[in-house]
């Protein structure tokens, strides 16, 4: 659904990322991000695609084209619980959270477990909804303003770098690991 109103690629670009990178897309969904970011990492990085819904994991692998399906690896894991993600600690260069930070019902989990994958100096993206657009975005009691996440990360020592545009209805935020 929201590929349609954020463009993944575009979104990415704003992270920096280069050739051999290692990045998680956490709450990866239908994949448009973790296939964004396999077109930049190539064959020497890696891009872990993390879900709790296990159905959603097996279509992302099956509409993957051959040359990002080696580059993506899908884990069925929890992004709110320690270690749910069953990455090493320190193992990732950027962690994508898109159009997923309004579901998380366990913000400090989340936190805690990007905290552990990223590097220091790590980058981390927060691209989400906006507001509430009726039939669009998520219920308007569950939008995360920018301010509050912004807020939230900064509170969880994370540095700002920038925010941007990441389309007509979404937020995005660039933000370094501590």
């Amino acid at each position: 659904m929201s590929a349609h109103f954020s463009s993944p690629h575009e979104n990415v670009l704003q992270v920096g990322l280069h050739e051999g990178m290692k990045v998680g897309d956490f709450g990866t969904g239908t994949g448009h991000y973790a296939r964004a970011a396999a077109a930049i990492v190539g064959h020497s990085g890696r891009v872990y695609a993390i879900d709790v819904q296990e159905d959603i994991l097996k279509h992302l692998k099956l509409n993957t084209n051959d040359r990002h399906r080696s580059v993506i690896e899908t884990i069925w894991g929890d992004i709110e619980k320690p270690t749910g993600t069953h990455l090493r600690d320190a193992s990732l260069d950027a962690v994508l959270l898109a159009n997923t930070f309004f579901q998380v019902e366990n913000r400090f989990g989340l936190l805690a477990e990007i905290k552990r994958v990223l590097k220091s100096g790590g980058t981390l993206m927060v691209v989400d909804w906006a507001g509430s657009y009726g039939h669009l975005g998520p219920m308007p009691e569950k939008i995360v303003t920018e301010h509050e996440a912004e807020a939230f990360f900064i509170n969880g020592g994370f540095h700002k770098v920038k925010s941007f545009r990441a389309g007509p209805h979404h937020y995005g935020i660039i933000f370094r690991a501590p």
